[in-house]
């Protein structure tokens, strides 16, 4: 029954993928029909005698039999192309049924005029023979390349194609269903000690003991199992009465695959994780079904514990798209892909004050990833202070550069995170970006957010202080959004104020907002701060800042964030104007 099933469910796919182009009955019997009327019509006129006038021509009746025989052989011959074997032995059987008729015509009746039709009998028996067997030819070979679309060439297993047809098919059905993604544990541990060769046969083992058990029925239920990738599999398990069959099916797989292996004279002893997904209750779509399972697979991999098995739930996706962006954080650092941004300040009255440095970051396919997704990542896994130094060296040295061309005085703006900020080294490593940019220190400013006032205000004073001394300036960034007290505030050595974008974008549609941010402005000015607005995209907000005295905007009305040689555009016209 497994068996069967398995055989049933990969022709299923193969139809899907390539399908085999079969002739209907129909044509089948329309041919054969016409052979039959070509074949009365080639009897009737080989022995008729006389003529007919076509034309102005007077035509021998005993023409059209010659005409008729072919258009038969045709028949014939266009039975076996579209028809295969049953249309090959069809033909054979009427082509040699009609040989000795015609024989003993020719030999019995002395019937010389029948002699053209032995041989182009003759012919088309060959005829006919030579197409069906290069026919047989040409379809083992398109079967074997439709066999292999589907079929995983290590393993012998379906493929992934396979399993995403077979989840497609089920859920078109709405046919409950439990997909199952299982992943080898140590497997890249293993191909580093013992080499690929070694981790190839134990994938065919481990593939012989998965398939073993599908098709042996001892799980009580119908399985497929298939070879998605490297050291992953899939299990489709049908017809069980409860989740708990089901779960219990996965433990005869995670059984098996427990079992002692020989590979190269070595016994080894696998372990595997197995996450799934209840179908279609749990997942609706074959993108969900497959995503869920390797979410949860993903995590029972993360904890490493005992229990090799987990159950999909909808918590698991967050985690599981953590993981994902983490990983491509890191990939970013280490290939070090991680790129910047440049945002231009302006001062009210429309001159450049400097930049913001903005992270970056690409998918593998080129796409964007939002800083929006990966920072707070970044910030949550203890990558930030790596986003944040790789951005503030390549700004740093792309700007220093710009500024030693134009000699402009303008200001390099860049984020730091609590985590960088209480760095031991973050102060040398300052110092050392300064060194290699040029970049005067009175031109480098760091933005620190409120939090680190409260949480470590005593150690940041400390680095905050040596900055000072260095003559870095300091902003406080998306300020009135914290819980900041003006008791810290009086303490922190700033020059300037940033005005969260929150505040800006309420502004003008209600008085307490902008009588907030009124005061704000009025307290850094009182606290000796200039005070900056971002997100400023509308010119009723910019009237608005300029009537309560904002000194400087950054937001979309006067610059989106640039890349490196749009924002060298922007400085290289501003030192044109200044020098005109």
């Amino acid at each position: 029954m497994k068996t069967d099933l398995n055989k049933r469910v990969m022709n299923r796919s193969l139809d899907k993928l390539a399908p085999e182009k079969k002739a209907p009955t129909s044509t089948y019997i329309i041919l054969l029909v016409s052979y039959i009327i070509a074949d009365i019509v080639v009897s009737v006129t080989a022995n008729a005698k006389g003529s007919i006038s076509l034309a102005g021509m007077s035509i021998s009746i005993y023409a059209f039999a010659g005409v008729f025989s072919s258009v038969a052989n045709i028949c014939v011959i266009l039975m076996t192309i579209f028809c295969g074997k049953k249309g090959y032995i069809t033909s054979m059987i009427v082509l040699l049924v009609q040989l000795p008729i015609i024989l003993m015509g020719v030999i019995g009746q002395h019937n010389l005029n029948s002699l053209p039709g032995v041989f182009g009998n003759i012919l088309a028996v060959i005829a006919i023979t030579a197409v069906f067997l290069y026919n047989q030819k040409v379809n083992r070979a398109h079967n074997e390349i439709r066999r292999q679309a589907v079929t995983d060439t290590l393993t012998g297993l379906p493929n992934m194609y396979a399993t995403f047809r077979l989840i497609g098919d089920l859920l078109k059905s709405e046919i409950p269903f439990v997909n199952v993604t299982i992943n080898i544990n140590g497997f890249k541990s293993l191909n580093e000690t013992m080499g690929y060769n070694a981790g190839n046969t134990l994938l065919i083992e481990a593939a012989k003991r998965l398939r073993a058990l599908c098709e042996s029925g001892d799980t009580g239920t119908v399985d497929f199992i298939t070879h998605l990738s490297s050291d992953e599999f899939a299990l489709i398990i049908r017809d069980f009465k409860s989740e708990d069959e089901a779960l219990n099916t996965i433990k005869m797989y995670d059984a098996a695959l427990n079992e002692k292996f020989t590979i190269d004279d070595c016994d080894l002893y696998m372990t595997a994780s197995f996450g799934y997904v209840c179908c279609p209750s749990e997942a609706d779509s074959v993108d969900n079904a497959c995503a869920y399972a390797t979410a949860a697979m993903r995590e029972v991999k993360r904890h490493n514990s005992s229990n090799h098995i987990l159950h999909f739930t909808p918590d698991l996706l967050k985690e599981s798209h953590t993981l994902e962006i983490e990983g491509k954080i890191r990939a970013a650092l280490e290939n070090d892909t991680i790129f910047f941004n440049l945002q231009p300040q302006f001062s009210i009255s429309h001159e450049l004050r400097g930049f913001e440095a903005l992270a970056r970051m690409k998918d593998a396919d080129g796409s964007f990833i939002s800083p929006g997704e990966f920072i707070p990542v970044a910030e949550k896994v203890g990558l930030v202070d790596k986003v944040d130094g790789a951005v503030f060296r390549k700004a740093a040295i792309f700007l220093g550069d710009l500024m030693k061309r134009t000699e402009l005085d303008i200001m390099l703006s860049v984020n730091v995170s609590v985590r960088h900020l209480m760095k031991n080294d973050f102060i040398e490593e300052v110092r050392d970006v300064l060194r290699d940019s040029g970049i005067p220190p009175k031109n480098l400013e760091i933005e620190i957010t409120e939090s680190i006032m409260i949480e470590s205000v005593d150690r940041a004073l400390l680095c905050i202080h040596e900055l000072e001394n260095m003559g870095v300036k300091i902003a406080i960034d998306d300020f009135g959004t914290g819980y900041s007290s003006l008791s810290y505030l009086h303490r922190f050595p700033a020059n300037l104020l940033k005005i969260d974008k929150s505040f800006i974008d309420d502004m003008n549609s209600s008085k307490s907002s902008k009588e907030y941010v009124a005061a704000i402005i009025s307290i850094g000015h009182i606290m000796g701060f200039d005070v900056i607005s971002e997100g400023v995209e509308e010119d009723d907000q910019l009237d608005t800042l300029r009537e309560i005295g904002c000194d400087f905007i950054q937001g979309y009305i006067w610059g989106k964030p640039l890349m490196p040689d749009a924002a060298e555009e922007l400085v290289m016209k501003c030192s044109e104007q200044k020098n005109a």
